[in-house]
């Protein structure tokens, strides 16, 4: 067979080009343990990067070249972006040797007598001698990238909660892939503790409608202003460092990891549960309030910070505890009042009533609503035909199924609230 041969196989194959990349990643999957749980857009990248490696090949096979500087950068590329995603390098070269011995084979089999030995010797030379170019410059780019990941952890750290922050790379793998190459441990169902600048006393909550979240950038800016800003972002991301720092020294050991960031003037953490209850006494004091967020994985992380922001924008001073916190209650219902995505009244009657929901606790529920209906518990107790010591009884279990006392004016509002929505 001679080079017009060759380019005419070549172009048979190329025009077959999706079975011949399905069957390549097939057998990648099944030989190549890393590459058998990727799926949605990490699959589509698998089998693109497939198409464009197994095309060059082939050309070079057909046309007798070699890879090409572009061929070479391309490879680092991949490395680069394999490194970021937590795949380790042995895999990734074992992937292209296993997807390079199935297109041998393939194009073998569809060739048939039409290849001559030299063609044969031709086309495993090409694997063998470019396939080989390639990897060498694939292993280097992840060389490259887990360096750089490795000389800047902390950095890559605070780019992996701000990608989680906006819903980027959130997928349950996409997700796993980053926590191994960081190294990192991260919650199953996290706290996120979003924190902001004290109001000034007497201040009026902000509207609804959120600050872009974003530091400006310097075309914002006056050369004067610039300076101050930098120097507030910079106090922001030393004191998120901080916190994080006393919640690390506190959480048992081999917990979850603890990640933080600054999103414009707001420092964010992402905590285990196990540690929510020291973050009031370490706000306490400072020139911050916070709000907690409960009950998120990694992919609910964008849903979970924009209701934390918002609500620190919106709550009124009387919703915040002792320790200049909002909970996750308290969040929900600011975002209920202000239409925030993702504060439903479902999530407020869940988060609020709690346990009261239960059907073994409506008595209980009923009660409830008797006394938000009159004002008093004497007045209650007259409307159910109770006892009043039976009535304080049953108030006393509300008070410590949800956690809120109605005589106190913003409890008894979220739980006016909560019941009167219906989802």
């Amino acid at each position: 067979m001679g080079r017009a041969e060759r380019e005419a196989v070549c172009r048979d194959m190329l025009h077959a080009e999706p079975g011949l990349v399905a069957r390549i990643v097939d057998e990648v999957r099944r030989e190549v343990p890393a590459y058998r749980g990727l799926h949605g857009s990490r699959l589509a990248e698998v089998r693109a990067i497939t198409r464009w490696a197994s095309s060059r090949l082939l050309r070079m096979w057909a046309e007798d070249t070699g890879t090409t500087a572009a061929d070479v950068e391309r490879a680092r590329e991949i490395g680069r972006a394999r490194a970021a995603d937590g795949r380790s390098v042995d895999a990734v070269v074992r992937a292209y040797r296993v997807g390079a011995a199935a297109a041998d084979r393939i194009v073998a089999e569809h060739a048939g007598d039409r290849l001559s030995p030299g063609d044969v010797f031709a086309l495993n030379r090409i694997w063998l001698r470019e396939l080989e170019t390639l990897t060498e410059a694939l292993a280097a780019g992840h060389a490259d990238a887990a360096e750089r990941l490795d000389a800047d952890r902390d950095r890559a750290l605070r780019a992996f909660l701000d990608d989680l922050l906006v819903g980027r790379q959130a997928s349950p793998a996409a997700v796993a892939d980053r926590s191994r190459a960081l190294g990192v441990c991260l919650p199953e169902s996290g706290v996120l503790l979003v924190a902001g600048p004290a109001r000034p006393a007497g201040a009026p909550a902000a509207a609804a409608a959120p600050a872009p979240d974003r530091t400006p950038s310097a075309p914002d800016r006056t050369p004067a202003a610039a300076p101050a800003a930098h120097s507030a972002a910079a106090a922001t991301a030393a004191a998120g460092a901080e916190l994080a720092a006393r919640l690390l020294r506190a959480r048992p050991a081999g917990g979850p990891d603890v990640l933080h960031t600054t999103r414009a003037d707001h420092l964010v953490l992402l905590l285990d549960p196990g540690l929510a209850a020291l973050t009031g006494p370490l706000l306490r004091g400072t020139a911050r309030r916070g709000c907690l967020v409960a009950g998120h994985g990694p992919d609910e992380l964008a849903g979970a910070y924009r209701l934390a922001r918002d609500a620190l924008g919106a709550a009124p001073a009387r919703a915040f505890d002792a320790d200049g916190l909002l909970h996750t209650a308290e969040a929900h219902v600011v975002g209920l009042l202000n239409a925030t995505p993702g504060a439903t009244p479902a999530t407020v009657r869940r988060h609020v009533l709690g346990p009261l929901l239960d059907p073994g606790n409506q008595h209980l529920a009923a009660t409830l609503d008797a006394y938000l209906g009159t004002g008093s518990a004497t007045a209650a107790a007259e409307a159910l035909h109770l006892h009043p010591q039976t009535l304080r009884y049953r108030m006393r279990r509300v008070r410590e199924l949800t956690g809120r006392d109605p005589r106190d004016p913003w409890q008894r509002l979220m739980l006016e609230i909560a019941r009167t929505v219906h989802g």
